[in-house]
């Protein structure tokens, strides 16, 4: 190691950090502590700081890295489970369990255990049970692909546990772990409820869902809450939801459901290509159609499925005995002529020029900057 002395003034934390991991720093203090020109203490330090690498590269501290690997090896292999009595290891494998708590929602992974008496997963790093579920609390199992944020599918198997709660986990050996698992629970004594389907069902439908209340679509969409107070129209991350009953979304923030209309009020759906941020453009677009007090309202949701769910609902509207498209026609209240309720939203009136208040209210500071 040759020592480098031209910095100039020029050395950041950025470049010591780089310089102690690359090549390493060399300590060399020589320091006096003297009292009215009286000498006190001396100082002498010598020490090399650098990174791990490039110890070993010179011959530096091996000894101490092989021990430390070592005892950290054998460390690890004595975090096992701790398994009651008389308990045995049918399945283990990694495995990770979506972990909800208030805001925090994030995937939490460790080592899967199936035994002969229930199912957990387990950090070896914090020896800590994140997430335990007793065979005989088991009610159902279902298995869904969904897509990660990379883009690509994997399967996620649901466990349905007593008290109509819901258990997310992902696993290597999905099949294996629910062959096994479906064996254990009916030899527990508990009969799986096969009708069940991760398809209508998530971790928030216990929440909300009412008595009778089922779910047919539901997906990850975004809302675009409407302006309150001092809050402006934002676009805010949810899951949207259609029930025999009605039409709901979920805020993922708030853990609520924050928009809901009964079905019968649906008029009707379209999908449109729009700009919902100066980084998020060229996205598909839902505007439903539906009636509130006497009014046509719009309300706009935003994701991958839109056109699924356009399909899904006018499919509902027709099942109730109108066209779609007639249902999205309403009167103009100044002339009477028949129009699309969205332009009639949006654009006002074509023949007469009536405008909506709602649109007028919106127009207004243009119209004074004229």
């Amino acid at each position: 190691m040759e020592p480098v002395r031209d910095w100039k003034g020029r050395a950041t934390l950025v470049d010591l950090l780089d310089r102690v991991f690359d090549k390493g720093v060399v300590i060399h203090l020589d320091l006096i502590i003297s009292v009215a020109g009286i000498p006190l203490l001396g100082v002498n330090l010598r020490a090399a700081l650098a990174g791990m690498e490039t110890m070993l590269e010179y011959g530096m501290m091996q000894d101490m890295d092989m021990k430390t690997r070592m005892w950290e090896a054998e460390h690890r292999r004595k975090k096992e489970a701790p398994l009651l009595e008389g308990e045995e290891v049918i399945l283990n494998t990694f495995g990770s369990y979506y972990y909800m708590k208030g805001i925090y929602n994030a995937w939490k992974s460790g080592r899967l255990y199936l035994t002969n008496l229930r199912l957990m997963l387990y950090q070896q790093d914090i020896a800590e049970i994140v997430f335990e579920a007793p065979l005989t609390n088991i009610t159902g199992i279902a298995v869904r692909k969904e897509s990660s944020f990379t883009g690509k599918d994997k399967d996620i198997v649901y466990l349905y546990l007593e008290g109509k709660k819901i258990a997310r986990l992902n696993v290597l050996e999905t099949e294996e772990l629910r062959r096994n698992l479906e064996r254990l629970v009916e030899e527990a004594g508990v009969t799986l409820d096969r009708a069940l389907s991760a398809e209508g069902l998530d971790e928030t439908t216990s929440s909300f869902l009412m008595e009778g209340e089922q779910v047919s679509c539901q997906g990850k969409m975004w809302y675009l809450m409407p302006k309150s107070g001092i809050m402006v129209e934002t676009w805010r991350p949810g899951r949207l939801y259609l029930t025999n009953t009605r039409l709901c979304w979920w805020n993922d923030f708030d853990k609520r459901i924050v928009f809901q209309v009964p079905v019968d009020k649906i008029s009707g759906s379209t999908v449109e290509i729009k700009n919902i941020s100066p980084v998020l453009r060229g996205q598909e677009v839902l505007d439903l159609i539906y009636g509130c007090n006497g009014s046509k309202m719009i309300a706009s949701f935003s994701g991958k499925s839109a056109e699924d769910w356009k399909k899904a609902l006018n499919e509902l509207v027709a099942s109730q005995g109108q066209a779609p498209e007639d249902r999205e026609k309403e009167t103009c209240p100044q002339c009477g002529s028949r129009a699309l309720a969205k332009e009639l939203l949006q654009k006002g009136c074509a023949k007469c020029g009536w405008v909506s208040p709602r649109l007028q209210k919106r127009m207004a500071p243009v119209l004074k900057a004229r």
